[in-house]
């Protein structure tokens, strides 16, 4: 009897970064577009600010809908298995984009503009929430012993590539365009485009078998009926403190991408074509320190490697106003360089950390329920609240904020690290 197809690594850590990275990207061209695009065309009105506001509130629904996109996409991923239902996420992700991109403006249709775009952030947020889940379960799941946070790690790379990837796109249409060609259409080229990256992940994705660890668990019959109502019921606590435990990494991120981009470009005075350049610096010691906190994490453990990273998070939330407020080049450079330094240090260990948390017959539903509530806990309220504050109060109240989220995501890491001492995790 011949033995079953296997994945090959480089095939399976491929399949989960490139997965990622297409989700990222899509993600990330609204998160600009939120900025420089949106309140302009989808949120007319007299007063800038109220415009950037009503964006960022468009921007938060798909973290309110990601939550309901790890349920229903885990549910399948834990009963059906991961590949058809990577499949499946990436094209709820890809076609809500591409709908964005040919959405007629405000000038156009009136109200119905700033509807659809919600509700075609919402596909965005649905598509997002059952993707990351399955991604991180085929890298950990084909993972050999000890290296679990090393594969867990790649499909955390999509993350500053699909930020480098959607920063450069802006950045040659603003260079290739005039203001009015790029609010006429040049805007649209990234959603639309993102096409084709979704032809590519889907036929990567198409050529994976599937894993190991579902294998075994179909084997044992472990499947449960409604592992959102298991997770719920069963694995309450864990539920909550992993959520928790994940927050400062949402709350971090989109303070130096979303808030940043906006406050560099409407208060400091940069272009956007200045300001983007020095956000990818930033990101590529994001992606350098993804690797470097995985690697440890192996060797010193993940709840260890995630405290470290989040008591430096709660530091440099003092050191938000200094290095930012001064507007300097030099300052805003590195503000970026460790903040989101320290967002790949904990962004590293995050995945395989979430993962083992949670029994193979649940984990793509409990691990992507973590993730997906943290967004809403983490990065949803980030932009606006930071707008808010640092016009109310100035940037140190956004630094205390970050330090105030970080001081909750470590006490929660605490008692993760505790209960895994206590207990050993059923990770079968």
């Amino acid at each position: 009897m011949p033995s079953p197809a296997r994945n090959s690594p480089a095939r399976v850590l491929f399949a989960s970064l490139i997965g990622t990275t297409i989700e990222f990207f899509d993600f990330y061209i609204y998160a600009t577009a939120a900025v420089l695009v949106f309140p302009k065309l989808f949120f007319p009105s007299s007063d800038p600010a109220s415009g950037v506001l009503q964006s960022f509130a468009t921007f938060a629904i798909a973290f309110f809908a990601r939550p309901f996109g790890a349920a229903i996409f885990g549910h399948f991923g834990d009963r059906i298995g991961r590949k058809a239902t990577l499949v499946a996420a990436l094209m709820t992700m890809g076609v809500s984009t591409v709908a964005i991109g040919l959405l007629p403006a405000y000038a156009q249709i009136g109200v119905a503009a700033p509807l659809l775009l919600a509700l075609f952030r919402l596909g965005q947020g649905l598509g997002l929430g059952g993707e990351w889940g399955g991604a991180v379960l085929l890298a950990t799941e084909n993972a050999p012993p000890g290296k679990e946070a090393w594969y867990g790690m790649f499909p955390q790379l999509g993350a500053p590539i699909g930020f480098i990837c959607s920063a450069s796109s802006f950045l040659l249409l603003d260079w290739a365009l005039t203001d009015e060609q790029f609010f006429a259409f040049g805007w649209r080229v990234p959603f639309i485009a993102s096409a084709l990256l979704v032809i590519v992940g889907l036929y990567v994705r198409l050529k994976i078998t599937e894993t190991p660890a579902f294998k075994e668990a179909l084997d044992r019959h472990e499947r449960v009926r409604v592992p959102m109502l298991t997770v719920l019921k069963e694995h309450t606590g864990i539920l909550a403190l992993s959520t928790l435990g994940a927050t400062a990494t949402f709350t971090i991120f989109y303070l130096m991408t979303v808030f940043a981009l906006s406050w560099g470009t409407s208060v400091l005075g940069y272009a956007r074509h200045d300001f983007l350049p020095l956000q990818m610096i930033g990101m590529v010691f994001f992606g350098l320190l993804i690797p470097a906190a995985a690697r440890l994490a192996d060797r010193i453990g993940r709840e260890v490697t995630l405290i470290w990273a989040t008591v430096a998070i709660f530091l440099f939330g003092f050191l938000f106003e200094p290095l930012f407020g001064s507007g300097g080049v030099a300052g805003v450079i590195l503000f970026l360089v460790i903040g989101l330094g320290l967002m790949g240090a904990t962004y590293g260990p995050l995945s395989s950390a979430l993962a083992e948390l949670f029994p193979t017959a649940v984990r793509y539903t409990g691990a992507s329920l973590a993730f997906n509530l943290a967004g809403i806990l983490g990065a949803s309220p980030a932009p606006y609240v930071a707008t808010w504050l640092a016009h109310a109060y100035g940037l140190a109240a956004v630094g205390w904020y970050l330090s105030a989220v970080s001081a909750v995501t470590g006490l929660a890491l605490y008692g993760i690290a505790r209960r895994s001492a206590q207990f050993a995790p059923s990770q079968a």
